[in-house]
């Protein structure tokens, strides 16, 4: 990831409304879902137990930071597709000549692949900020990797490299968006031209909490986190936006057509948000995390595309798989996980297709659900943590109905939510009435590590858990 070199960026943004139409044919012209799976960390799972995580989870594409043989090992015959790395600190030597791509393809590539399915390499990590100037580098480099795996007769893995937004030099409207000219001639379009030439797509990093974070002023909080708003519509062509993520998208397409490249693919290959910041990180919180990425997974697995790219499904690499302790930076860099290190969810969203049919109000009846965010998008819930043990849900239990203040009446013997008779199900009803009366505030779910935040409604039996809207 960069770090504040996005958040001079801001840009603005959609959700396109759809009709009603089938589960089948909402879902079959679905994107995909994929998560970066980082390591700098010294408390993560090993790469075998985090294979099985991953594989419980449904989740079929990794993106990787480097080509560790152990992960790549443990991700042999796993089914899931890797996107893997060539580090910014060995593109001199890859441009240099293909010697050196031969070799770190029959190193870090060819012992695995296909056993380990290697379906693309990410040629350095957003170069453009790199301190080091390493940009003059880039697509020499590309092309080298690229013809040593035609050398070996594995050219089907595709090469790209990821682009950070400050590579743009204006991106509002979207349909303005153009690169800085001073990257254009020397690297963005021969970069795309080899891609269009390869058959690659182009790979962008695309984060709407550093745009919001630096510009509350001007860019709600709704509109980054894909809740229903009246949106903004573009000057030049009128297009109505009503998130920022596909504003930002937006922006970049419209910078690859302005250059004569508008045949050229183009995936996400990293977007998130913080679950945790600094006092100036505004907006990052559990609650503002499960909301951007549950509604972005809703956005990209009901399919179509973006006001300029209707017709092109969204393919997602969300960030991260682990909050990670060893990350220099902001509190935000260490915080953008989907899970702890212990395997527990930092908060509880859908990742599939099946995951998201069974999420509440999609269903408009047994064949009908609606493509576009429900009533309650964004919304979120205070749940127990029934690994938090007994002793520690019935001592927060305690405090929520007491101290705390939660309206803990219908949890009583003979009300309405008293069944079933759980500790989890009555800590889960007393911790959900805490946090919705705080407006579901930062910090209000946590209770010592015994609660955390979902963005699909509770089911207890019949009990029907309170929102704060």
């Amino acid at each position: 990831m960069e770090i504040p070199a996005r958040l001079s960026h801001f840009l603005c943004a959609f959700l396109l409304i759809l009709s009603s139409t089938s589960i089948q044919s909402v879902f079959s012209d679905a994107g995909t879902i994929g998560i970066n799976y980082g390591r700098i960390a010294d408390n993560l799972p090993s790469p075998p137990q985090v294979v099985q995580l991953l594989k419980a989870q449904g989740i079929t594409k990794v993106k990787l930071y480097d080509t560790d043989s152990t992960v790549l090992s443990a991700f042999s015959g796993s089914g899931i597709s890797l996107t893997v790395a060539m580090p910014n600190e060995e593109l001199s030597s890859a441009a240099a000549n293909t010697s050196f791509t031969d070799s770190w393809l029959q190193s870090n590539i060819l012992p695995y692949h296909p056993k380990t399915n290697i379906e693309a390499i990410a040629v350095g990590n957003e170069v453009f900020v790199d301190p080091k100037n390493t940009t003059p580098y880039l697509v020499p480099a590309m092309k080298n990797v690229y013809a040593s795996l035609v050398k070996y007769n594995v050219s089907s893995i595709k090469v790209s490299s990821p682009v950070a937004l400050s590579a743009l030099q204006t991106s509002y409207p979207s349909s303005s968006g153009s690169f800085k000219q001073e990257l254009i001639e020397p690297v963005v379009k021969p970069m795309l031209n080899f891609l269009k030439q390869t058959g690659s797509y182009l790979m962008m990093n695309v984060y709407p909490f550093f745009a919001y974070s630096a510009n509350t002023d001007t860019i709600s909080l709704d509109y980054a986190l894909f809740r229903n708003n009246p949106g903004n519509k573009d000057s030049n062509n009128g297009l109505l936006y009503k998130n920022l993520f596909e504003a930002q998208i937006d922006a970049v397409y419209a910078a690859v057509d302005s250059l004569g490249f508008n045949d050229v693919k183009t995936v996400v290959s990293e977007t998130g948000w913080p679950s945790k910041g600094d006092e100036n990180e505004v907006g990052a919180s559990a609650e503002n995390a499960a909301a951007y990425n549950g509604n972005l997974v809703r956005r990209v697995l009901t399919g179509g595309g973006t006001p300029l790219q209707p017709d092109e499904p969204l393919n997602v690499y969300l960030f991260a798989l682990f909050n990670e302790n060893q990350k220099p930076g902001a509190t935000s860099e260490r915080n953008y996980g989907l899970f702890y290190p212990n395997e527990k969810k930092v908060y509880d969203i859908p990742l599939t297709v099946e995951g998201l049919k069974a999420a509440p109000n999609m269903n408009e009846s047994k064949t009908q659900v609606v493509a576009q965010p429900p009533s309650n998008a964004g919304q979120t819930w205070c749940v127990a943590n029934e690994k938090a043990g007994k002793n520690k849900l019935q001592e927060a239990l305690d405090y929520a109905c007491g101290e705390g203040g939660a309206d803990c009446r219908p949890i009583q013997r003979g009300s309405t939510c008293y069944n079933p008779n759980t500790l989890v199900a009555h800590a889960s009803y007393a911790f959900n009435s805490l946090y919705q009366k705080n407006s579901r505030r930062s910090g209000t779910c946590y209770f010592g590590g015994a609660a955390y935040v979902v963005t699909q409604s509770p089911k207890f039996g019949s009990c029907e858990f309170p929102t704060s809207n």
